[in-house]
């Protein structure tokens, strides 16, 4: 997801996206832990996905970047 997408959105679809991020980071780290999934590329991909959308959200907080 690139920050240009993440700007678009609202701010309650910011808060459902970032819900979603996190059960889904959740459930990867959980079937890493069990030997269900060896798919470590899709957990650093959600963590960075995560922490742009988080950027973000802390950007509208103080103001910076408003469209």
């Amino acid at each position: 997801m690139k920050p240009g997408e993440i700007r678009e959105f609202t701010d309650e679809e910011l808060n459902k996206k970032e819900n979603d991020i996190r059960e889904e980071l959740f459930n990867l780290r959980v079937q890493l832990a069990t030997n269900q999934t060896t798919n470590v590329a899709r957990i650093r991909k959600l963590k960075r996905d995560l922490a742009r959308l988080l950027t973000i959200v802390r950007e509208r907080e103080h103001g910076i970047r408003r469209k």
